[in-house]
């Protein structure tokens, strides 16, 4: 002892966030308007205490799993980067190395993790696994992509939007090519947010219509608008933000002859871009294949936000994650 008293390092204040609207994260169509605009506020605050080199420990002791039966770069990695930057840690469980490549079922695997765990993060094909999972366990289940919906990539897209165009309600997103996960849960999202979003997708190639459906009647509340067509240039024509995404998802590699030669006339070129408004930004979920969806000048080109874009789900997983373990809504041992 050296006889200096000792200073205790003192952490602010996690934001006043609570939990609602589920113990789960599916999908953005399931989440509350309200508990969106407050992801946005809480996205924001952290990534300015990022910024500024503010320590933001709000999740000491947490421990988050990672169930990845898919390959992944910014999900995995924005996940693992957060927990950690929040005080917490995290575990990455490959779907090969538990007891579910040899049988077990999702129902004991979930009870047992539940236990051990204090949310749990499913990256997998089917969007009903992910379902089985959540009402299995007993901690948080987020969705970290499945072949219907991509939530966590959706609202960390709404958060570069708003970051880029100063709002979200009244903005025209313009989404071509593929109507993947992304693109329903973008639709969702934009939606949620009174956004105008309209697609330009080929026949065989167009969003859920189930998620069309139920979007559309949200925007009748919100002022937002969806609009499907399959002719691009119809799409993108004056939208504030033009989006696209890979055309041969995982899981589809077998499909990718036929889907080159489908989606070529979607390609987010130099000529398509220019039916946006001239301040339109370019989006991308990464990774992009240039000379496929999107040609090298527009992606690196001047109106391209695609590494803010990759940037900001770092700030949006970390705001998820106080939202649904942060503030006294640690797991008790039951729903």
């Amino acid at each position: 002892m050296t006889g200096r008293a000792l200073k205790a390092t003192r952490q602010p204040s996690p934001p006043p966030h609570r939990r609602g609207g589920g113990k789960d994260l599916l999908t953005i169509g399931a989440i509350p308007a309200s508990r969106i605009v407050r992801l946005l506020r809480s996205a924001r605050e952290l990534k300015t205490m990022r910024q500024r080199g503010l320590p933001h420990h709000y999740l000491t002791g947490t421990t988050l799993g990672l169930l990845f039966e898919k390959p992944s770069t910014r999900t995995r990695v924005s996940f693992e980067a957060g927990i950690n930057q929040l005080g917490g840690k995290s575990l990455f469980l490959s779907a090969t190395d538990i007891q579910l490549c040899r049988g077990e079922s999702i129902a004991d695997t979930a009870r047992v993790l539940s236990r051990y765990l204090d949310a749990l993060v499913i990256r997998t094909d089917d969007h009903a696994t992910v379902e089985e999972w959540a009402r299995q366990a007993t901690i948080p289940v987020i969705n970290g992509l499945t072949d219907l919906c991509h939530p966590c990539q959706g609202l960390s897209d709404l958060f570069t939007i708003r970051e880029k165009k100063g709002a979200l309600n009244g903005v025209k997103l313009a989404y071509v090519g593929d109507g993947n996960n992304v693109a329903n849960s973008l639709i969702e999202g934009a939606a949620k947010m009174g956004m105008a979003i309209s697609l330009g997708c080929p026949s065989g190639y167009e969003p859920d219509q189930r998620i069309v459906d139920v979007a559309r009647v949200e925007a009748e509340h919100t002022g937002g608008s969806i609009e499907l067509g399959e002719n691009p240039q119809v799409a993108v024509k004056e939208a504030d933000a033009v989006y696209t995404d890979v055309w041969v998802s995982m899981g589809r590699e077998r499909e990718q002859s036929r889907r080159l030669k489908a989606l070529a006339p979607y390609q987010l070129n130099e000529r398509l871009l220019k039916y946006a408004r001239p301040d339109a930004i370019v989006m991308h979920c990464l990774p992009a294949y240039r000379g496929q969806e999107i040609t090298a000048a527009v992606l690196d080109g001047p109106q391209s936000v695609v590494l803010d874009q990759a940037e900001n789900r770092l700030h949006m997983q970390k705001a998820i994650l106080v939202e649904w373990l942060g503030c006294g809504t640690r797991r008790t041992g039951g729903r």
